[in-house]
């Protein structure tokens, strides 16, 4: 197999069809390049082990040498199809190889990848497919039981852009393309165009106080993000990481593909949540960096489940609910260092490494560098009290342009300037006034987050009253996920078929669950 990638790489040049021009900044894919050409046969990406129960496919590993193989394969069949450079892609995979080596070959193939968190069903894919455009879907056969072929399929009959149905799985509805990570390269070297790292490389979804807003980034964006995790948790070159974070959103990509790339190690995935099955993964693989939910991350520490764990240093906690940082349990794993990573929904994040006593560091407003420790490194980022006491953020990550208030017809601004270089964030702050420190208070008004599922409140009531009279959907808070929904009506089960007609989430769907009585 080495021997293929190296002809390839003669036959091509090292600057080959997506190679960066002389001086230019490299793309996620360029990196990816580099790091194959160094260590073809180290490895690169490890399957969760109990992949055949999620997916019904057998584990996997790969070198870079044979994911390189696996992504100019996939990356040739997009360019054959048809589909445009600059196309958008929406992909719905597991947190498995294939969606690793999907979102490389995209983006070597010259399109847009759009993130389609897995919860989502017929209704919101349907609308994301319209909302960017997107030219085809890719998706597994079966996830957790759920057939997001079928899924896929009924929602690209109403994209009227939808041009092509991939997936991956063995027994495929009629319709859609397969796709084979183990598929050689035919032979037929297709011309790939030169990635531009100031153009959009994917998009995510987000939920503002306006609605639901597609949110595209750039490589340089995205590489952004995840420097300032990797740089803030020190976590070094050839780490073995364990990703247990679902990567369909600009966070969980920056803290697991992007920070892989940049550290040049192993890559192994968790696919959310087996305790016992993660645990082992860490053990077994040796695993210096743990990358997951912090409020997982502070239970298992919390109940002793990380000691023993040799090889672990760097711990990376992700709160998709900032404003309970500070009232988290401290760290008390002394052989590895908790860096909290603040999420933002997707207008940005920042990372702040816990010190010998275990507690959140304190935060200050303005500039900050990666690591935030270290005073002169280059800025991350920027944080901004607004006079309306939120939050804002400014940076090389943050994407201005997407966030920026409606226009009118005539392309006037409703509200805000164009001049303005930030992005309120809608979280509540205040400062400390006994160390000027920032306080993050309290989520975005009328927003709510069932862990990375974000949705404004008012959508509870208008689906509940789709159900008819004497139905309740609400939104109760919860330490673990932020919010958790539950539901009441006068026919649970009735409620439950109603709305997975509908083509809503299982959040909504199972807060109509019947649940049991201790008596």
């Amino acid at each position: 197999m080495q021997d293929r990638t190296d002809g390839r790489r003669q036959a091509n040049g090292s600057a080959a069809p997506g190679g960066p021009p002389h001086g230019a900044p490299p793309s996620l894919d360029d990196i990816f390049r580099r790091i194959v050409a160094r260590q073809p046969h180290v490895p690169a990406l490890v399957d969760p082990p109990d992949k055949r129960r999620v997916t019904g496919e057998p584990p996997t590993g790969l070198t870079y040498a044979e994911a390189d193989l696996a992504v100019t394969a996939l990356a040739a069949q997009f360019a054959q199809s048809g589909l445009p450079t600059g196309s958008v892609v929406a992909i719905q995979l597991p947190n498995t190889v294939e969606f690793i080596v999907t979102v490389l070959a995209a983006l070597r193939a010259g399109l847009v990848v759009a993130l389609l968190p897995q919860l989502w069903r017929q209704s919101e894919v349907s609308a994301a497919l319209n909302r960017t455009s997107a030219r085809a879907i890719i998706t597994m056969e079966t996830i957790d039981g759920v057939n997001h072929a079928d899924l896929a399929m009924n929602a690209a009959v109403e994209a009227f852009s939808i041009r092509h149905v991939f997936g991956f799985g063995r027994n495929l509805p009629e319709g859609m393309t397969p796709l084979d990570l183990t598929a050689a390269p035919d032979g037929t070297e297709a011309m790939f165009p030169v990635q531009d790292p100031r153009r959009a490389a994917v998009i995510s979804f987000d939920v503002t106080g306006e609605g639901p807003r597609a949110v595209p980034r750039t490589h340089l964006q995205m590489m952004s993000g995840g420097l300032a995790i990797f740089l803030e948790a020190g976590i070094g070159q050839g780490a073995t990481m364990l990703s247990a974070v679902q990567p369909s959103s600009f966070a969980g990509l920056a803290a697991s593909l992007v920070v892989w790339l940049l550290s040049g190690g192993t890559l192994s995935l968790h696919h959310p949540f087996d305790d016992e099955v993660m645990l082992r993964q860490l053990a077994e693989e040796a695993c210096t960096t743990f990358i997951a939910p912090a409020p997982l991350i502070l239970s298992l520490a919390e109940s002793d489940r990380l000691q023993g764990l040799a090889a672990l240093r760097h711990v990376v906690g992700l709160w998709r609910a900032p404003e309970q940082v500070l009232s988290s349990a401290e760290w008390s794993l002394t052989s590895a260092t908790l860096t909290d990573v603040y999420l933002f929904g997707e207008v940005g994040l920042f990372g702040a490494r816990r010190g010998s006593d275990g507690a959140p560091a304190p935060l200050q407003p303005g500039p900050h560098g990666a690591p935030r420790a270290v005073a002169g490194t280059p800025i991350a980022g920027e944080t901004i009290l607004t006079p309306h006491g939120t939050l804002a953020l400014r940076g090389p990550m943050v994407p201005i342009a997407a966030y920026k208030p409606p226009s009118e017809p005539g392309g006037l601004m409703l509200s805000a300037p164009a001049s303005v270089d930030h992005v309120d964030t809608g979280y509540a702050a205040r400062r400390d006034r006994a160390s000027s420190a920032l306080c993050i208070t309290a989520p975005p008004s009328g927003i709510m987050a069932v862990g990375g599922y974000r949705f404004l409140s008012n959508d509870l009531q208008e689906w509940a009253k789709r159900l008819g009279q004497g139905t309740m959907l609400t939104a109760l808070p919860d330490r673990m996920s932020g919010y958790r929904l539950a539901g009441r009506s006068t026919d649970n089960g009735r409620a439950r078929e109603a709305l997975a007609e509908l083509g809503l989430n299982p959040l909504m769907v199972e807060a109509f669950r019947e649940r049991t009585r201790v008596e």
